[in-house]
C-alpha cells in the first residue's frame, strides 16, 4: 500500500517572515495528518530553507529544495550542493521540474545528473515529467513521458529506484487554471507505472509513488488523488494557501 504524498512547491514566492508563517499554518492545520497516514513537505525558495525547516521540525512534515547542482562542490557561481541541503535541514528535492526545463532550459542528461547526486547525497528526488500543450495535441504524451522517465532515472539501481518519487505535471496544466482530467491523470500514471514495470519489474513499479502536478486545488485534489495509479500531489500556488493546502492534504486520505 502506497502512503500518500502532498508537496507543496513554493516556487519564487515569499519572504522571510512570510514563508515561516506560512510553514507554522501549515504544521498546526496538518498536524492530525502529516507523517501518519499522509506524508507531507513544502518546497520554500533556498534561502528560507533552513528557517522553514526549523518553523516544522517536530510538526512530521519535510523541507524539499527547488533544485541542485550535480557537483559536490567547487567554482559554481550561484549553485547549491546536495551537502547544503542537507546541512539546512532538506529532505526531498525537486529535480526536472517543468520550469527549469522549459523556461531555464535544462536537458535531460543535466537533470539525470542531478538525480544521481541528489541520491548519493542522501536526498530523495522527485522527477519532475510532462509533456507541452502541443506535444499533447500531437499524440506524443508517452512519447515525451517515456523519454524523461528513461532519461532521468538513467544509472539508477533497483534500490535507489526505491526512495525517489515521480512527478507527473503536464506542462499545459501548470498554473493556467487548467487541470488534467482525472482520467487524463490517470492514463498518464498508470503508462508511467507500466513502462517502471518493464525498466526495472512490477514490484519496483507498485511500490513508487506517482505524484500529480498541474493547478491542483482544494476543489480538484480528491477526485484526482482517489484515482488508482495517483498516490498524492505536487502542488504550486494552492500550497501558499495554509487553509487550501491543508485541504488537499486531508483530501489525500478521505
Amino acid at each position: 500500500m502506497r502512503k500518500p504524498f502532498v508537496a507543496g512547491n513554493w516556487k519564487m514566492n515569499t519572504d522571510g517572515q512570510s514563508s515561516v508563517d506560512l510553514a507554522k499554518a501549515v504544521a498546526s492545520g496538518a498536524s492530525e495528518t502529516a507523517g501518519g497516514s499522509v506524508s507531507v513537505a513544502v518546497i520554500p525558495p533556498f534561502v528560507y530553507l533552513q528557517s522553514v525547516a526549523q518553523a516544522v521540525s517536530s510538526h512530521h512534515i519535510a523541507v524539499g529544495a527547488q533544485d541542485v547542482y550535480f557537483e559536490q562542490k567547487g567554482a559554481f557561481t550561484g549553485e547549491i550542493s546536495t551537502a547544503m541541503l542537507k546541512d539546512v535541514g532538506c529532505t526531498y528535492v525537486l529535480c526536472g521540474h517543468s520550469e527549469r526545463r522549459h523556461v531555464i532550459g535544462e536537458t535531460d542528461e543535466l537533470i539525470n545528473k542531478k538525480m544521481l547526486a541528489a541520491l548519493g547525497g542522501g536526498l530523495l528526488p522527485i522527477l519532475c515529467v510532462g509533456e507541452l500543450l502541443e506535444q499533447r495535441d500531437a499524440g506524443q504524451t508517452e512519447t515525451v513521458v517515456a523519454e524523461q522517465v528513461r532519461a532521468g532515472l538513467t544509472g539508477l539501481s533497483d534500490e535507489k529506484l526505491s526512495v525517489v518519487t515521480i512527478a507527473y505535471e503536464p506542462v499545459w496544466a501548470i498554473g493556467t487554471g487548467r487541470t488534467a482530467t482525472p482520467q487524463q491523470a490517470q492514463e498518464v500514471h498508470a503508462f508511467i507505472r507500466s513502462l517502471l514495470a518493464e525498466l526495472y519489474d512490477r514490484r519496483a513499479a507498485q511500490d513508487m509513488r506517482i505524484l500529480y502536478g498541474g493547478s491542483v486545488n482544494a476543489a480538484n485534489a480528491k477526485e484526482l488523488m482517489s484515482q488508482e495509479d495517483v498516490d498524492g500531489s505536487l502542488v504550486g500556488g494552492a500550497s501558499l494557501k495554509p487553509d487550501e493546502f491543508v485541504e488537499i492534504i486531508q483530501a489525500a486520505v478521505s
